[in-house]
């Protein structure tokens, strides 16, 4: 999407109606990755992004936010706290999603021991849910490639207090039934699913 004239965004008909979401975290991280100045230090957002037309208009910004965290990782080199000055520094409506992002990143790429994801974890605070959830859907991605590393073992335990594989059997089950998008989008309402199973488990406060 980020390499493709607008022209052609109409083309662009994901399969699977509830992942369709991930290509605007994939356009998120690609604008923070290679225009960093803009997207990440001055936290620019595109008013009325134009896709997916018949999504929710109010979620898209928040898809790419996902992805722009997930960038963040990398940006500040997988320091705990570089990620979280970076992330603290947007306004506090975006974190969320933001601080979502860097902990997939955290799970599914790695670089970070326990120590540092420890000061990441006390760093994300009342974000602490949306860094789980997406530790989960780390996981689930690792698991179903047939990747599972022991960066992916490692956080997955430390931010969803479970293996892996128990991690992507939550996301399973909490999978909502494919169907048109509401308000909210189903995609979001699985995100919040999971952060709410994952709290109900685990003190994620703690």
């Amino acid at each position: 999407m980020a390499r493709l004239p607008r022209f052609r965004w109409a083309a662009i008909t994901p399969p699977d109606p509830l992942l369709r979401w991930l290509v605007l975290d994939g356009y998120g991280f690609h604008q923070a990755y290679f225009h960093t100045r803009k997207y990440v230090h001055e936290h620019y957002q595109e008013p009325n992004f134009p896709w997916p037309v018949d999504g929710s208009a109010d979620y898209r910004n928040r898809a790419i936010d996902q992805g722009i965290g997930r960038a963040c990782w990398f940006v500040a080199g997988t320091a705990p706290d570089r990620v979280a000055d970076l992330l603290d520094r947007f306004p506090a409506h975006r974190r969320p999603d933001l601080y979502s992002g860097a902990g997939l990143a955290a799970t599914y790429a790695g670089g970070g021991d326990q120590a540092e994801l420890q000061v990441f974890w006390e760093r994300a605070a009342k974000y602490r849910p949306q860094v789980a959830q997406a530790s989960a859907f780390a996981a689930t991605a690792r698991v179903e490639a047939g990747l599972v590393t022991s960066h992916t073992e490692l956080a997955a335990r430390f931010f969803c207090d479970l293996t892996p594989h128990e991690a992507a059997a939550l996301c399973d089950k909490a999978r909502p039934a494919t169907g048109p998008d509401g308000p909210v989008p189903a995609y979001e309402m699985w995100r919040q699913r999971i952060s709410a199973q994952l709290a109900e488990q685990r003190d994620v406060t703690a």
